[in-house]
């Protein structure tokens, strides 16, 4: 039995947010650590790195290695993004990536929850959070699957999903999505979180309707969606779309930046055509490659 299966009426406490980060998304990163406090939240930032590229991080906020799971995930010769399996042995926190801007205190919004809480839209597109091999072991266990998978770059948990072996003993068993998987983390991310066994609730869903947390929902005006201040959402997440692409909404990054940073910024992404994003690369080339894994 795994740990997820224990405990199913805590609340959510949140003891810490938790974010992956290295020198290539600093700006990101300093964007989304200043929205998080503008919201009235002072929980400390755990890092985990990237690599070894790391940068000055601000007050209340540390690396944090687990050097156990880190050694495991090298020998296997994982990809950087499974580095977040690392969440997986911890309690009481909320994961989100750097390309994330918080609107409203993620303490306050996840009191009321329990279990592992998401706020993403992917039950509505599954690409790119499975693959062939954990398609058939959900398919096995729902026929509407699809509404339970998640974007792995914003997720939050009341409790330790795994002890070490744990983790690793389950990830061996589906290793062509939890370690082979060359692009990212998110199929196995999603298949571990599944075989935990850990209530997965989706605050865009029904009781909640939160509107949607993804930047590229809102090709205008955003403003008149969050009327309705029980549904607005409390992060808005740039996940595989990009922030300069002329959004009222990508404004919202940009707002977290001063002007040094800001040219800085701009000059970084002159060459973007030919560097690619930092972190998660480029998203239509991944879609493509997990598709033709899922055989669709």
């Amino acid at each position: 039995m795994a740990s997820g299966e224990q405990d199913d009426n805590q609340e959510m406490k949140l003891e810490k947010i938790i974010t992956l980060a290295n020198a290539n998304v600093n700006l990101r990163f300093a964007a989304m650590e200043r929205s998080l406090r503008a919201t009235g939240c002072r929980l400390p930032l755990a890092v985990i790195p990237y690599d070894e590229l790391r940068f000055e991080l601000p007050a209340n906020a540390a690396w944090w290695e687990l050097p156990e799971v880190l050694a495991w995930l090298a020998s296997e010769k994982t990809h950087a993004m499974m580095r977040k399996y690392q969440c997986l042995l911890a309690a009481n926190y909320h994961y989100v990536d750097a390309d994330v801007i918080f609107l409203r205190n993620p303490d306050e919004v996840l009191t009321s929850h329990a279990g592992f809480v998401t706020s993403c839209c992917h039950w509505r597109d599954g690409g790119h959070t499975t693959t062939e091999e954990s398609q058939r072991v959900l398919a096995a266990r729902s026929t509407t699957w699809r509404k339970t998978t998640f974007n792995s770059g914003q997720f939050a948990c009341d409790r330790a999903l795994y002890t070490f072996e744990e983790l690793k003993r389950t990830a061996t068993k589906f290793a062509a999505t939890c370690l082979r998987l060359p692009y990212h983390e998110q199929p196995g991310l999603n298949l571990l979180v599944h075989e935990a066994g850990v209530e997965i609730t989706n605050l865009t869903l029904p009781p909640i309707g939160m509107e949607s947390t993804w930047a590229g929902d809102y090709a205008g005006e955003y403003e008149k969606f969050w009327s309705d201040a029980r549904r607005k959402p409390h992060l808005i997440h740039w996940a595989g779309t990009s922030m300069e692409a002329g959004r009222p909404i990508d404004q919202l990054f940009y707002n977290y930046l001063t002007a040094a940073e800001k040219k800085e910024w701009d000059e970084r992404n002159l060459g973007k055509k030919t560097s690619g994003t930092p972190l998660r690369g480029v998203a239509r080339r991944v879609k493509r490659a997990l598709k033709r894994l899922a055989g669709r």
